[in-house]
């Protein structure tokens, strides 16, 4: 018999196949057991007479969550059952049973997040968390498919570095070799700008670090990002490909992995709608439409989740905002030449209150400007002497961004914590297991 994969036994109608996997639930009528299977592609119904197959009746019957199986039997239709196929069995083997004395932790019923992060490495073999990530692994494929397809070359930055990116106050502090101080990265960028000056246009996609003590259903300290960066490109260049990559990544989903959105009673309708254009605001814009839904928002102000809730529940998709005030971004920001107290820069929102998933903007390419905007930020001009010689040695203009992979996947599921939503998610009070 074939051994087939849950998730393609609709191709086997009639025909018989091997199953291995694990139990997830059963009911037992009568002379009669309908055990529900999982394989990590799905789940599967199974039907077994005590008549007619007596030996995988008796195996089966009082057989514990999760004991892992390897079934054998006729693939039949039966719209009654998840996914509109049955398994008739004739055979089973139990691998390994679960004891009765030390049963499955994770039973059918609700429980603590507490209990379920604490047992993350079970919790993650459920439908809905199977769903989540096969979907997380989905969106990865487009994303990298889109950026591929744009011309962008796949590269590494390290993730140990001598100096912040983002700001001072939310670094991870390694101990390196011989004393020496090192940090965990806070992003790829200021490398990626290196390489964008010997390929042309690069992107990196891997885990970054924040020592944020931000305890908000948004906020891990530990992520991936997916960041491009392009030589002789600006502002508006980086907004298109933004747009264009959100929405890939989001049909992409949709198209691949409706089954799992359908699992996680998502409203696909509006993620069909997330295609470009996305409205774009200025700043300006956006504060006045805060203003007016009477929120205390004043220019100068950076936005957080109440603002951003406010702001994308005007659209059915993302909207992107531009051109923040500089003061309040990142050193590395190019000002507008029209206002120069205004950063070419642009935050995409998420559709539904699910907050910012792009960052990113033009970078400085004056060197005199950049080693202003190092002191101006007492940042140490030592550590950054090797960017400064990206504005040395043939500086021109170029741009960039940075997108949050878990809050994108958080979005796209529909999920109320971004801790879902990644394997084994690190919080501030939270590394095990």
């Amino acid at each position: 018999m074939a051994v087939v994969t849950i998730e393609r036994v609709a191709e086997h109608k009639d025909q018989d196949v091997t199953i291995q996997g694990w139990l997830y639930n059963q009911r037992e009528s009568g002379k009669l057991l309908f055990p529900i299977f999982r394989d990590g592609t799905g789940v599967l119904q199974g039907v077994v007479s005590q008549k007619e197959q007596p030996e995988a009746f008796a195996a089966l019957r009082g057989l514990t969550q999760e004991s892992s199986v390897i079934v054998k039997g006729r693939i039949r239709s039966e719209p009654r059952a998840p996914g509109g196929c049955e398994l008739g069995i004739t055979h089973v083997e139990v691998v390994q049973r679960v004891s009765e004395s030390e049963p499955y932790p994770i039973q059918l019923k609700e429980h603590g997040v507490d209990f379920l992060l604490d047992r993350r490495h079970l919790w993650i073999r459920t439908p809905r968390q199977a769903a989540i990530l096969r979907i997380r692994a989905a969106a990865i494929a487009a994303a990298r498919e889109f950026m591929d397809g744009q011309g962008y070359t796949l590269t590494d930055t390290p993730i140990f570095t001598p100096a912040a990116c983002e700001g001072t106050t939310t670094l991870f502090e390694v101990q390196y070799v011989d004393e020496q101080k090192a940090y965990l990265t806070q992003s790829g960028q200021l490398y990626l700008e290196a390489l964008a000056a010997a390929l042309g246009k690069v992107y990196c996609f891997g885990p970054t670090f924040r020592a944020e003590k931000s305890k908000t259903r948004r906020h891990l300290t530990e992520f991936w990002m997916l960041e491009p960066e392009a030589a002789y490109a600006h502002l508006e260049d980086m907004m298109v490909l933004g747009e264009g990559l959100i929405s890939h990544v989001v049909q992409s989903v949709v198209y691949k992995r409706r089954r799992e959105l359908e699992t996680l009673k998502r409203d696909v309708a509006k993620l069909e709608a997330v295609r470009p254009p996305f409205p774009r605001l200025t700043y300006d814009e956006a504060v006045a439409i805060l203003q007016k839904h009477g929120n205390p928002a004043k220019w100068g102000d950076d936005f957080g989740g109440d603002e951003e809730t406010i702001l994308s529940s005007q659209f059915d998709r993302p909207v992107m905002i531009h051109r923040y005030p500089a003061a309040i971004k990142a050193f590395y920001m190019e000002p507008d030449p029209v206002r120069p107290e205004l950063a070419l820069g642009f935050d995409v929102l998420a559709s539904e209150g699910y907050g910012e998933i792009i960052g990113g903007g033009e970078r400085v390419s004056s060197y005199d400007l950049l080693v202003k905007r190092l002191r101006e930020n007492k940042l140490p001009e030592e550590a950054f002497q090797w960017y400064l010689d990206l504005r040395r040695y043939g500086s021109v203009p170029h741009a960039g961004f940075g997108l949050g992979l878990e809050r994108t996947v958080a979005w796209i599921c529909g999920t109320e914590h971004i801790r879902e939503v990644i394997p084994f998610p690190r919080m501030i009070y939270r590394v095990y297991p």
